[in-house]
């Protein structure tokens, strides 16, 4: 059990606002972007990846964003509806603005990087207006990744969409997903994360996420409970806190703290592991299991991805995920392929 409401009387579990993009992942792996060939196009964005990863748990997704009106913008409508997500909302731009796009490098297991085009990137543009009250309303919780507040006008349909959420008493989970390329300054990310994580019920972020929240109210503080209490103080009723390869923290309002499971596997990338560790840990929490459970699914689940090319094309099912967890003999590196 956990201390979440949803109202159960809704056609969709989970709708997430913000960035639909494309990955461009190499196929020549182990050498550096310059002497990468090939790629291959997946779709892409955080909260779009979290959208296939709970799509692929059985939850009923639905998203509110912008997309281009060319071939990437057509290539995520396709995948989205392909993935059961519903679109209805995602508004087809035609300013001319254009599809964020994602070339991965992945030198090694461990070494691996992202180089970003997101000039006038189709994802900021979207309006408060195009924010729906009956959508939001007919959702049982609604995702923000914190990237969709880097600039306007999407900072105001941000809040905008928390703010009808509130009002219709859809849970808010808040992925922090700092992203430096897209601020102008790390002053300026802490301001309106802060704003926006006081009006949430779940926040998802790593430790180095929150020190930055706390620039400004608390800068030394390193404390985990410090960290979790200042957020409850306003409408936080879970908070989890992760410390990379140590594992992840989950504090509840009540006072309870969770110890999150850790898979150590043979990777093929670094990249990946926050969203479905995100989508496989919501959706922990939509089943009702406590937050130790959630974290559990959503470990296998970011193990099972960064042992694979793609991150959306890799997002597993519970019944893999399940498997995972059984199979799993607690070796230092273990061969995902083997289930």
């Amino acid at each position: 059990m956990n201390n979440l409401v949803f109202q159960n009387d809704r056609d969709l579990d989970l709708i997430a606002l913000g960035r639909l993009a494309v990955d461009l992942n190499a196929n020549e792996i182990h050498r550096p972007m310059e002497e990468t060939a090939t790629f291959t196009k997946y779709l892409g964005g955080s909260p779009a990846n979290i959208s296939v990863a709970v799509s692929r748990l059985g939850l009923k997704a639905g998203f509110i964003g912008r997309v281009a009106d060319d071939q990437l913008g057509r290539f995520i409508l396709n995948y989205l509806n392909d993935n059961d997500i519903d679109s209805s909302n995602v508004v087809i731009d035609e300013s001319g603005a254009k599809t964020g796009l994602a070339f991965t490098e992945i030198k090694s297991p461990t070494d691996c990087s992202i180089l970003m085009y997101r000039s006038d990137a189709v994802d900021l543009k979207l309006e408060v207006a195009d924010v729906k009250e009956e959508y939001i309303k007919n959702a049982k919780a609604i995702l923000i990744s914190g990237t969709a507040l880097a600039a306007s006008p999407s900072r105001e349909a941000v809040f905008a969409a928390v703010e009808l959420a509130r009002k219709n008493k859809t849970v808010v989970f808040f992925d922090i997903d700092y992203r430096p390329y897209t601020w102008k300054s790390v002053e300026e990310t802490a301001i309106y994360y802060s704003l926006l994580a006081e009006k949430c019920d779940v926040i998802i972020g790593t430790r180095e996420e929150f020190d930055m929240l706390e620039m400004f109210s608390n800068p030394d503080n390193k404390d985990d409970y410090v960290t979790a209490n200042k957020w409850f103080d306003f409408n936080a009723k879970i908070m989890v806190i992760k410390h990379g390869k140590e594992g992840s923290y989950a504090y509840t309002l009540e006072g309870d703290k969770y110890t999150g499971a850790v898979f150590p596997v043979v990777p093929v990338k670094t990249f990946g592991a926050g969203d479905s560790y995100a989508g496989g840990f919501i959706y922990g929490l939509m089943q009702g299991y406590d937050p130790g459970k959630a974290m559990e699914i959503g470990a296998a689940s970011a193990s099972i991805v960064v042992s694979s090319h793609s991150c959306s094309d890799a997002m597993p099912g519970i019944d893999k995920i399940e498997r995972f967890i059984k199979q799993y003999d607690g070796e230092k590196a273990y061969d995902v392929k083997n289930i």
